[in-house]
């Protein structure tokens, strides 16, 4: 462009792309999504909404953001891309915040899956209620980070994935790609153990012959989105609910001090002076944020046909956020109850235990610490439960992943059976020779890989949603990018801190996390 044009559009982060030929839209335009006419053109200075403006040929305009080097045709998830209806522009607030209602679910299961519960049970039976400052704070973060993903995608009609292709040098993307396929994996992987491990403790099924069953949920998955990417959405809701019903339940058997919990929301100076505190905190904290979580997050809310118009995207980011909180919330409400029950039927059951890291032995000693069988069945159902769950959204982020940042299209059962199956043949050999503590070392090993992959998703996002230049007039204000950036360096020491402190003590075996 030059700078007689640069000038003409001031400061529009929207330019035409005038070289590029007349192809297909990216899924944004939103008058083809609502079947309506395309609009009149506006009589605006160059100032006003960009996206409500049109071309000569009387096509909505795509959004061409400077700071992106190329603009990729493909849709983020193309065969869900904006197809859930939105209310009209006319419709009371709670039918627009509807609307985006089911997507804080798919990624709430990513805060409460497998992977977390032995850190909340190493917490709660080490140190009681203590450490639910942490888990009160590391939520926090993670409703944070998720509107910055929501945002990402609201904004510049790409998923995180795609924003990093269209944006850095292919040799950067590669190393991208294989650090997020590897999150992907190592996820999916906790995943299929959690499930294998509920199958072996409520049925008494080999833990290699459960880790195999796990595949089927691929099959589950391709069925419910071929009725609607809602469907998806409301089996996930159902799943997050059973948890939630199961660990009411634990709650109530337990019958917890509860002027002790509501101390332990509260900061205590011994969460830093106490060393094995302070270890145990780092795990909770480092691996709050999930890497596949912020890809999905970025994608899912493209499936609503919100305007694709300044004033919609606005509305989006906005309800998007709160239906993202407040599924956040409940996902917090989870890992506190989880930790609460593990502090009153432990440490201080009759007699104290602090020693209970493993998911298996917390579902052994339940029913005997909480005085019913049922406790240590739904203890197991909601394993079962968060694993199933977490596998959806995974495989889910697989797709999003590979199809974003290598710009291809595969057969959804295909990248789903290619994820699957990276986790699911490490996992059964180690099940088969080693058994029950192969798998739970392999559950740690999972953890490691999250911990060191989540910076390489992090730092873009950040980076991103803190631009005009990637994201026009939607960019984070100076201070919210300073947090964001802050956050960024904390969540990142606390990751690299943990992994190095955990190979030279050789104790993060220890954590369960």
């Amino acid at each position: 462009m030059t700078r007689a044009a640069e000038t003409s559009v001031g400061m529009d982060p929207y330019v035409p792309a005038l070289s590029e030929p007349s192809s297909p839209p990216r899924g944004s335009s939103f008058s083809v999504v609502l079947g309506e006419a395309p609009p009149s053109p506006p009589s605006r200075s160059a100032s006003s909404d960009d996206l409500e403006r049109i071309d000569t040929d009387g096509n909505t305009r795509q959004p061409l953001l400077t700071g992106f080097k190329e603009r990729g045709e493909l849709a983020s998830l193309p065969e869900s891309n904006s197809t859930l209806s939105f209310p009209a522009e006319d419709a009371p607030w709670y039918r627009k915040l509807f609307a985006f209602a089911g997507l804080g679910f798919l990624i709430s299961v990513g805060y409460m899956d497998p992977g977390n519960w032995a850190t909340d049970l190493a917490a709660g039976s080490s140190f009681g209620y203590t450490l639910l400052f942490v888990v009160l704070l590391s939520s926090v973060f993670a409703m944070f980070l998720q509107y910055l993903s929501l945002k990402l995608g609201v904004a510049s009609d790409r998923d995180l994935a795609q924003a990093c292709r269209d944006a850095y040098h292919p040799r950067v993307n590669k190393v991208l790609w294989v650090v997020a396929e590897l999150a992907i994996a190592a996820t999916d992987l906790a995943e299929v153990v959690g499930c294998a491990i509920a199958f072996n403790l409520l049925l008494g099924i080999p833990l290699w012959a459960g880790v195999l069953i796990t595949a089927v949920d691929v099959l589950i998955m391709l069925v419910f989105e071929a009725k609607s990417f809602r469907a998806l959405e409301v089996l996930v809701a159902v799943l997050t609910a059973l948890i939630a019903a199961c660990f009411m339940y634990e709650l109530i058997r337990a019958k917890p001090d509860m002027a002790k919990v509501m101390r332990g929301y509260l900061p205590s100076a011994k969460i830093v002076t106490n060393r094995d505190m302070l270890y145990l905190s780092t795990g909770i904290l480092g691996a709050t944020v999930m890497p596949h979580n912020l890809y999905l997050h970025s994608s899912v809310i493209q499936t609503r046909a919100y305007p694709r118009t300044s004033r919609g995207r606005r509305m989006a980011i906005r309800l998007g956020a709160i239906d993202s909180s407040a599924s956040l919330f409940l996902a917090f409400i989870v890992n506190s109850a989880i930790l609460i029950v593990a502090g009153a039927a432990f440490h201080y059951g009759t007699p104290p235990r602090t020693d209970i890291a493993d998911i298996a032995d917390a579902y052994e000693l339940l029913s005997h610490s909480l005085g019913a069988k049922a406790a240590s069945v739904l203890f197991g159902i909601a394993l079962l439960a968060s694993g199933q769950n977490s596998t959806i959204t995974g495989t889910l982020s697989g797709q999003i992943v590979m199809e974003g940042f290598l710009s291809i299209k595969l057969r959804p059962w295909l990248r789903r059976l290619i994820t699957r199956g990276t986790a699911i043949v490490p996992a059964a050999v180690v099940a088969a020779v080693m058994g029950r503590e192969g798998v739970a070392k392999l559950l740690v090993l999972s953890q490691v890989v999250l911990s060191l992959t989540l910076p390489f998703a992090v730092f873009p996002l950040v980076h991103f949603t803190s631009s005009k230049r990637f994201i026009g007039k939607h960019a984070n204000r100076w201070y919210v990018s300073a947090i964001a950036w802050l956050l960024f360096l904390f969540i990142t020491g606390l990751n690299v801190n943990l992994v190095v402190q955990s190979a030279i003590s050789g104790s993060f075996a220890d954590m369960g996390h």
